[in-house]
């Protein structure tokens, strides 16, 4: 390898560097989060044919095929990363899209993977198009050729890569662009989880944290989080300090309601922006249609963050409707505030 090649690799280095990580540093930042996928609940079917994968890859002794994991945030896209290169006995390099700014970081991270190792990008739509394009037959041939130089000087270094799994995680899979989208192997699009399944992940995170939890009040934190493990194991933790410091072993159902309410958080499980986004719309734009760049304006908030954030489980909780000039409240949303619903012309 030249030393320019050298040179071009150690600087591209860095975001594999910061994301590395140990198995020790995976118990400590990741307390919460199932290390194995006997102890993923939930997404039934998703786990089953994962199984089926990877044993069949681990028997053939290769790398698990390309796995794009696609959904809202908070679902498990990460957990399930993990999982996956504990369960191929390998080690995971973790960064996201916005990270990896140039082709030379790329660079740097694919050749500090050894075989079987698994990269998982957070946020894969955010790749630039350059990054984008040297993915192509890294993915493919497990090569990447890098122009150095320009005009009559310009050559072409090919570095060889060691068979390894990339695993993408979305959360606008209509973002990502078609020739990255087909070199995936295997799809999985995560949806927001059942209640029960939420239950039984804030009893088994209560045990973990070393804080009793009973049933009703698992389920009530459950009902409260917006379909997502993230959001109910977030819930459990403020409600584990409320606990401890009135001086309580255990959390009862009248101590979840009351934590939560003080959270605010409302029995339907919206929380403050939330609330804003749907007042929003019923008071400002008459119930809508409205679009979702005027709701993060008038909000002053990211448009990201209500597409990504906000929308998807007001969407799926029925209180918003997408339609082709916007978004519109539902008879839900009218009643959820105590707003007499006027049915709304069926022309949207």
């Amino acid at each position: 390898m030249t030393e320019e090649a050298r040179e071009i690799l150690l600087k591209g280095s860095n975001p594999c560097r910061q994301v590395k990580e140990t198995e020790d540093d995976i118990v400590v930042n990741l307390s919460l989060r199932p290390k194995k996928l006997s102890e993923f609940v939930g997404h039934k079917e998703i786990v089953d044919n994962l199984k089926v994968s990877l044993q069949a890859a681990t028997q053939r002794k290769e790398p698990l095929e390309h796995l794009l994991l696609s959904g809202p945030p908070g679902l498990g896209k990460t957990s399930l990363s993990h999982i996956i290169a504990h369960e191929m006995n390998t080690k995971i390099t973790a960064t996201s899209g916005p990270a990896i700014e140039r082709a030379g970081d790329l660079i740097g991270i694919l050749t500090n993977l050894e075989e079987g190792d698994i990269l998982f990008i957070d946020e894969i739509h955010r790749l630039s198009k350059v990054v984008e394009e040297f993915l192509y037959p890294a993915m493919e041939n497990f090569q990447i050729d890098f122009v150095i130089d320009k005009g009559q000087f310009a050559r072409t270094i090919k570095f060889n890569l060691k068979p390894f799994t990339l695993v993408g995680a979305t959360t606008r899979t209509g973002l990502l662009a078609a020739p990255l989208r087909s070199r995936f192997g295997i799809f999985y699009a995560l949806d927001f989880y059942r209640v029960e399944d939420l239950a039984k992940i804030v009893r088994n995170s209560s045990k973990v944290l070393g804080m009793e939890i009973d049933a009703q009040a698992a389920e009530e934190v459950a009902r409260r989080a917006r379909g997502t493990p993230r959001i109910a194991n977030r819930l459990f933790r403020r409600i584990r300090d409320y606990a401890q410091v009135a001086k309580k072993n255990g959390v009862d159902l009248d101590l979840a309601v009351k934590s939560l309410d003080e959270l605010g958080i409302d029995r339907a499980g919206l929380d403050e922006l939330d609330r804003k986004v749907l007042r929003l719309v019923l008071d400002t734009f008459s119930g809508g249609p409205v679009g979702v760049e005027s709701i993060a304006a008038s909000l002053n908030e990211e448009t990201d963050t209500i597409a990504d954030t906000v929308e998807p489980y007001l969407l799926k909780a029925g209180y918003l409707k997408r339609t082709s000039r916007g978004r519109l409240a539902t008879k839900l949303a009218y009643e959820h505030f105590g707003i007499k619903y006027e049915r709304q012309e069926e022309l949207f």
